[in-house]
């Protein structure tokens, strides 16, 4: 058996001495279900279908109808057990804790058949006194409910009023009553994911022996005054202290790199104590502020926070500490109603670039730290500045944070509500408020985390009568919410944390819901705080359905993931748009359908004989329409920062949904299950590049906008070319004279109409010609190639199948794919099959002979796999 075992050695009194232990319970448990009729072997941290898994007794449970087939392991009370040793004389500790930093959710936890305590809450950690319980030789016993009975059984003690929704769409083979369990809402299905509400220890578990006292939990808070323009530390710990006498002693704080080496008096008292320290940060210190990627560089400095008490105990604490300042500016618009809507980083104005985080895998044991610095880098490498983490998952794991610090990824944070009412009976509100305290104090350290916000939808949900209540019954789900999420969530918040905004909900009207009494008339009013925007019907290519908000932080189009990510959990017969694991894998209602609906808009569905084929093209399909369509809404958004139009504009963010996905299944995601890029992320790395020309129609006008992310100005020229779809030469082309692009704007730089822009191309037509354009200097190119469409692909005259060809070389550890292309290639998709990676640029369009492209393998591979695995497609291709 294992321990990890951690000493803190001190000397106390006449030479006895006094240490801290702490003895982890990780590693090899066993688990046992209901009835006794299974008992095996589980890891934590981890959960009973990971264990099942793992001891072949199932199949992976995302393979095919697992979903349904495994329903039974959710419905069942399962136990872990731990047989322990304690390597240390019980009678020289005073106090003995057992800590859970996560369980997964509703137990009875007994040690040596005594019970210790109960836990309910997913999101919290909780610490059980064992002191009079625990022995030399241990039976640690967690007794699990079913956390599908528990919700259906307290759904049903809350008789006064239904709290709804009730249960989940059918199409989503989801579980009822998520509201009222403290646990991942999206557990119990979601739109975009599996019911797979787990059991399990998901975080450490440990046992610690004090004697003196021990240190609880350690937090911190850069500050700055404006008023002096000075930073300044708040440092907190909690102290339990078991002695009955007073121990005193002293708190060293270094922070070498800012020449700080202070040293605080400590007295502690019998119980628990806080102790709050403050350092106040010389003036002549030169401090570099965290800047979020893009804007600056990832400063962090090094801290230890030493307390030496008496007896010679001490406790030791190192962190990396960032200083930035964060502002939700809400004021008013010349030409406009409303407010702004937009945050400013030490001072600067920043649009948000990025996207909504889901669980990366329903069980959290799977998500490793390489599957966490996978998915982060393709963030910050499409350009992106920022993630949602959304309501209906988990609050992620530290490593998560870490990685956002590191990377200069802004986080909008919600609290794990989502599309729901919430009952607020005192059982629920007590875990609620612990919960919420536990993470402010866990998080708020974290210089990547710029807002709280309270909920997912649950304004708009309340306001806009999602779920049919009756008028008369509405005060009463009014004041659930404002009791929830303004009287508790909102004041625990800033009890902890003053240093970032608190909104209540996204989307909100922000100020004005405030104004409002927390519940606005209309929290999608463009005019006011973020938005929420999807329509599947509208044409995604006509910019004018798209709401010229403040700020967008979900919008978006589905597409499936590729067919290399789908072979891994289906057979042969599922491999049809219209086979019945399709349409079981579609968790949005209609959603297959929209999604040809969108792309038969503007494309030719595939049409091939070969069933195999034809789903390979439609998928090929559903990923051009949705790139297509969610970088038309962003250019839109990005344009739309500097301007005022018929009273509507200044948008400063754009979040679309999603990021990433929790298993192998169509969704909004830009990143499929185990990170590889869909083509939408190729798109969001150059419709999120920080210099970027856009183009698009109004009237029969071609307008050209620049959009900037820079700090400085840039003198440019925009180059305006057209091609034919039967040339590989440029028919016309044309370059403005030098310009300056202004830091953090978008301007007009060009506008033609349509009729003029041909005339002077010989034998172009709307069908025949395609424009690309792009900003550069006398020497370099400074922003992607972008381009428009001047027709729908479908009514293209002269688009030729492409022969396209490469030879592939290595270079270090990168490829280097040299393409050549007989014709022009709209949508040039290469695909290495199942080995991991990703390209430079994928889904382009290519109008000249040749183009070099790099690959960049997340595993060792070779030349020569990636010519067996290379295939190429072009939209003609699927014709």
């Amino acid at each position: 058996m294992l321990f990890r075992l951690l000493l803190l050695l001190a000397l106390c009194g006449a030479g006895s001495a006094a240490m801290v232990v702490s003895v982890s319970l990780r590693g090899s448990w066993r688990i046992r279900s209901g009835n006794g009729s299974l008992e095996l072997p589980a890891e934590v941290p981890g959960c009973v279908h990971s264990a099942l898994f793992h001891q072949r007794l199932i199949q992976d449970p995302y393979y095919r109808f697992n979903n349904l087939n495994y329903r039974w392991i959710a419905l069942d009370n399962w136990t872990y057990i731990k047989k322990f040793k304690i390597p240390f004389d019980m009678s020289k500790w005073r106090k003995v804790n057992l800590v859970f930093e996560g369980i997964d959710t509703v137990t009875a936890v007994l040690l040596n058949n005594v019970p210790v305590g109960e836990t309910d809450n997913m999101f919290r950690s909780y610490s059980f006194d064992i002191t009079h319980v625990v022995q030399a030789v241990n039976i640690l016993e967690v007794h699990f409910q079913s956390p599908v009975i528990y919700a259906d059984q307290r759904s049903k003690v809350h008789t006064h009023y239904s709290v709804p929704p009730n249960c989940p769409p059918r199409v989503q083979d989801g579980e009822c009553h998520v509201n009222f369990i403290r646990k991942a809402q999206c557990s119990f299905s979601w739109d975009w994911g599996p019911s797979f509400p787990t059991q399990g220890i998901w975080k450490d578990v440990r046992i610690e022996a004090y004697n003196i006292c021990h240190l609880n939990y350690f937090t911190f808070t850069p500050i700055y005054d404006n008023n002096i323009q000075e930073w300044n530390l708040e440092i907190e710990s909690s102290f339990d202290v078991s002695s009955s006498k007073p121990v005193l002693g002293q708190a060293i704080i270094a922070i070498p790199e800012l020449k700080i080496q202070q040293t605080n008096s400590v007295e502690l008292h019998h119980g628990e104590r806080i102790v709050k320290l403050f350092v106040k940060i010389d003036k002549s210190v030169t401090i570099e502020t965290w800047w979020p990627h893009g804007h600056g560089n990832q400063t962090g400095y090094n801290m230890t926070v030493l307390f030496k008490l008496d007896g010679g105990l001490s406790f030791e604490k190192s962190a990396k500490v960032y200083f930035r300042t964060v502002e939700l500016i809400e004021e008013p618009i010349k030409g406009s109603r409303g407010l702004s809507f937009y945050f400013k980083i030490n001072g600067l104005p920043i649009f948000l670039k990025g996207s909504n985080w889901i669980p990366a895998d329903s069980f959290q044991d799977r998500v490793t730290s390489a599957l966490l610095r996978l998915l982060l880098q393709s963030v910050v490498d499409a350009n992106m500045n920022a993630l949602r983490v959304w309501g209906g998952g988990i609050y992620e794991q530290d490593e998560f944070y870490e990685l956002c610090d590191e990377l200069g990824i802004m986080v909008w944070q919600d609290f794990m509500f989502a599309c729901a009412l919430y009952p607020t009976d005192q059982d629920f509100m007590d875990s609620v408020r612990a919960e919420v305290a536990y993470q402010v104090r866990r998080l708020k350290s974290h210089p990547s985390i710029i807002t709280w916000s309270g909920n997912n939808e649950n304004e708009a949900a309340l306001v806009l009568n999602w779920y049919d209540i009756q008028s008369s019954h509405l005060s009463t789900y009014i004041d659930d919410y404002v009791t929830l999420y303004v009287k508790n969530i909102r004041r625990i918040v800033f009890e902890g944390d003053q240093t970032r905004p608190f909104i209540t909900s996204s989307p909100t009207n922000g100020a004005k819901s405030t104004a409002e009494g927390w519940l606005s008339e209309n929290p999608y009013d463009p005019n006011y705080g973020d938005i929420h925007f999807y329509d599947y019907v509208g044409d995604c290519w006509n910019w004018k359905i798209f709401p010229k908000a403040r700020f967008v932080s979900e919008y978006g189009y589905q597409s499936w993931p590729s067919f290399s990510t789908l072979e891994k959990v289906s057979s042969k017969e599922d491999w049809s748009y219209e086979s019945k694991f399709a349409h079981h894998r579609q968790h949005f209602t209609d959603g297959n359908y929209k999604m040809l609906h969108q792309a038969e808009l503007h494309f030719k569905l595939p049409q091939s004989a070969d069933q195999l084929r034809k789903f390979k093209d439609t998928i090929y399909l559903t990923q051009v329409m949705q790139a297509q369509c969610v970088k038309t809404e962003t250019e839109f958004y990005r344009r739309s920062r500097s301007e005022i139009v018929y009273g509507e504009g200044h948008t400063m963010g754009a979040l679309y949904w999603q990021l990433n996905d929790i298993w192998q299944a169509p969704s909004w995601s830009s990143l499929e299950y185990g990170g590889r890029w869909k083509m939408l992320h190729y798109f969001a790395r150059h419709f999120f590049a920080p210099l970027l020309p856009v183009g698009f129609e109004n009237e029969d006008v071609f307008f050209i906008y620049g959009v900037s992310d820079l700090h400085s100005d840039h003198k440019v020229m925009l180059t305006v070319r057209a091609h034919t779809w039967s040339s590989l030469e440029p028919v016309c082309s044309e370059t403005t004279k030098p310009f300056v692009m202004k830091a953090g704007e978008s301007a007009l730089l060009y506008d033609k109409p349509v009729a003029e822009l041909l005339r002077g191309c010989t034998n172009c037509t709307r069908q025949s010609c395609v424009v690309s354009f792009y900003l550069s200097t006398d020497r370099e190119l400074l922003s992607p190639t972008n381009y428009h469409f001047l027709s729908s692909p479908k009514e293209a005259k002269g688009l030729q199948k492409a022969n396209i060809t490469a030879t592939i070389s290595q270079q270090g550890d990168t490829f280097v794919f040299h393409l050549k292309t007989s014709a022009v290639a709209p949508f040039v998709w290469l695909d290495v099959g199942s080995i991991p990676g990703r390209f430079s640029d994928n889904g382009f369009l290519m109008t000249e002979k040749t183009r070099t492209v790099f690959f960049y393998p997340w595993k060792p591979t070779s030349e020569s796999e990636l010519e067996r695995s290379f295939h190429v497609t072009s939209l003609a291709d699927i014709y």
